[in-house]
């Protein structure tokens, strides 16, 4: 399964590609930001396959990460080892 799991941005990178690194609920991952270029320190983004596809509000964030904590290992799954 392949999903769009959102994310919280920790650190942005300004080089080329332009990439940053974003905490998944503990996990952090590096992720790249081409395709969400508003996202800034401290957005939620939602990330498919490690590229960031959109922003969405803390919110909406926080709503999509209970409905995946939900689903046994699918935040493992989709994010795969630390």
């Amino acid at each position: 399964m392949c999903l769009g799991i959102p994310g919280r941005v920790v650190a942005v990178e300004d080089g080329e590609p332009r990439t940053g690194t974003v905490d998944f609920d503990g996990l952090r991952r590096p992720v790249c930001l081409v395709y969400a270029p508003e996202a800034r320190v401290g957005d939620y983004v939602i990330v498919h396959v490690g590229f960031a596809i959109s922003v969405v509000d803390e919110t909406e964030a926080a709503r999509t990460l209970a409905v995946l904590r939900a689903m046994p290992d699918a935040l493992a799954g989709e994010l795969g080892p630390s």
